[in-house]
């Protein structure tokens, strides 16, 4: 029997923001390609549109009420914190995310599911011949995944896409986080390493534009270091060591020429250039110990991930 047959519990979630021209055809898209070949849930997560997505999502609820299940979060929260919201909500074996503007096409979810099955991993992440993004978030992926490497310990070769796939387990795991700013990929790769890679098509953006502003890309950069990884607060210790160091090396160098020569001026140049160098190095420094201190204060005050204040699901008894 091919393994893509109806006992095989399928949910796709889609984190939605500003997606009014798109989503619409691609959940009917996802609906008419799949249906057939899983039991199918699709989860919408509206992170707070500022457009109509919400009403066009909630008119796809009305129109295909027992396979869609629409959230719409009470403030923008961002892409993580929106997948998280849906993957609190997923019933499937496996979990397709994915995003709204199309670029990923419909069939290859079949790819992600068979390279799943097949091989038994926890999760399976797409990678692309040729992106399609544009400049600016290719050189934000770049740097993610420089930075992923060093602080996630990620394997050099893997993409981490926002098109992937997650088994039961793995979602089972990952919403046991419960503190703010997830990042869901670091949340992977702490739990699993039976981690896959298949190769699909990537399109151009038919819509809009990408809603990674530069804010939310440092914003995402900043969850991986300061949640994830304490390299940050032992590199600032380095550098202190280092710049201390050089310090007394200047001071000596200074008091060794004073007393060869009494004339020799001591410059106010150098005493400013140091004053600068290593006051910037201790605000640095005391800026990322206050990013991890102030991410703890908000943990224990219990932030939310997310608030979901609207919430459209069928129940059977919607149809009695």
């Amino acid at each position: 029997m091919n393994k893509n047959d109806f006992s095989t519990a399928l949910s796709i979630l889609i984190p939605v923001y500003n997606s009014e021209k798109t989503i619409e055809r691609l959940v009917e898209g996802l609906i008419e390609n799949l249906v057939s070949l899983y039991k199918l849930e699709i989860i919408l997560v509206n992170d707070n549109s500022i457009d109509r997505s919400e009403e066009v999502c909630v008119s796809l609820f009305e129109k295909y009420r027992e396979i869609v299940k629409f959230y719409s979060l009470s403030k923008n929260v961002g892409e993580h914190s929106a997948v998280m919201a849906g993957l609190n909500k997923a019933t499937g074996d496996f979990v397709v995310i994915m995003d709204d503007d199309f670029q990923n096409p419909v069939s290859e979810v079949v790819k992600l599911v068979n390279t799943a099955q097949e091989n038994n991993y926890d999760v399976v992440y797409s990678y692309y011949d040729k992106k399609r993004h544009n400049v600016f978030r290719n050189m934000g992926s770049w740097f993610n995944d420089k930075a992923a490497n060093l602080m996630l310990k990620k394997p050099k070769d893997l993409y981490l896409s926002s098109f992937k796939i997650l088994n039961n387990f793995l979602v089972n795991e990952i919403i046991k986080y419960q503190a703010p700013f997830p990042y869901i990929d670091g949340l992977i790769l702490q739990i699993t390493d039976k981690i896959g890679t298949a190769n699909v098509e990537h399109h151009e953006r038919k819509e809009g534009s990408s809603g990674y502003t530069l804010r939310k890309l440092v914003s995402l950069w900043l969850n991986m270091f300061t949640n994830f990884s304490i390299l940050p607060l032992r590199v600032s210790i380095i550098l202190g060591l280092v710049f201390a160091s050089i310090g007394l090396l200047l001071g000596l160098k200074t008091a060794i020429e004073k007393i060869i020569d009494p004339n020799v001026p001591v410059g106010f140049a150098s005493l400013l250039i140091s004053i600068s160098i290593f006051g910037g190095i201790q605000l640095i420094m005391l800026g990322m110990a206050g990013e991890y201190v102030g991410r703890i204060f908000l943990s224990l005050n219990k932030k939310p991930q997310y608030t979901i204040r609207k919430a459209y699901e069928y129940s059977e008894s919607d149809s009695q």
